[in-house]
């Protein structure tokens, strides 16, 4: 892994460390996360890479029908 320098303000640090801190993982880490996260979506293969994985899981819904109601549902 590579180490680099960031440039960050002091008030903007001290709520990241928190969060961090609060989630349970390094402040690297989150930075790491955030931007894979940001990289990944704005990959333009992204949506391929969810139905590969999608495919892959080999699941079913059997007879169930859903609506677009159904699927916002939390």
């Amino acid at each position: 892994m590579k180490n680099i320098t960031l440039s960050i303000d002091e008030s903007v640090l001290k709520i990241a460390r928190e969060y961090a801190r609060q989630h349970n993982i390094s402040f690297n880490a989150l930075v790491r996360r955030l931007i894979e996260q940001e990289v990944i979506r704005n990959n333009t293969n992204w949506l391929d890479n969810v139905f590969s994985q999608m495919d892959k899981a080999n699941v079913s819904s059997g007879e169930e029908k859903w609506t677009r109601e159904d699927l916002y549902r939390v």
